[in-house]
């Protein structure tokens, strides 16, 4: 699977948030078990969370510093 770039371009809000939030959760996913099986499944992680945040499956907040 490749990058959803048409979800992306469409896609409402801070783009540049999105991508932090997604590139996180890639560095969470790359050092546990669950990254075995994305592989297999021929995906690539970065490519899967990115796709999970466009499609609101991962929810986050900023928090104010």
């Amino acid at each position: 699977m490749s990058i959803p770039l048409d979800k992306l371009i469409d896609k409402e809000g801070n783009i540049y948030e999105m991508t932090c939030v997604a590139i996180k959760e890639a560095n969470i996913i790359s050092s546990t078990n669950v990254k075995d099986e994305i592989e297999e499944s021929g995906e690539k992680i970065v490519s899967h969370v990115l796709t999970q945040v466009l499609n609101d499956e991962i929810k986050y907040s900023i928090e104010e510093k």
